[in-house]
């Protein structure tokens, strides 16, 4: 039997703080192509009020700070 292609979307290993999202942001991140510091700002965004807290936001800001570094300067 053949797997679905987005079998990987229902599916999330070490929690769930993923699953209740309309769109996961891997989903998002994959579909628009971002690089690596911009795909994880998103992550934390969109997971700080379900797992990490200030930490998640710290996170985001320190992918966010790389982005202006690399790009901005």
């Amino acid at each position: 039997m053949k797997k679905k292609t987005e079998d990987w979307k229902f599916k999330q290993v070490g929690g769930s703080h993923y699953m209740y999202m309309e769109i996961q942001p891997a989903e998002f991140i994959n579909k628009n192509k971002l690089l690596f510091a911009e795909g994880n700002a998103i992550k934390y965004i969109c997971r700080h009020s379900s797992k990490g807290g200030i930490e998640d936001i710290d996170k985001a800001i320190h992918y966010l700070e790389m982005v202006k570094e690399r790009d901005y300067k």
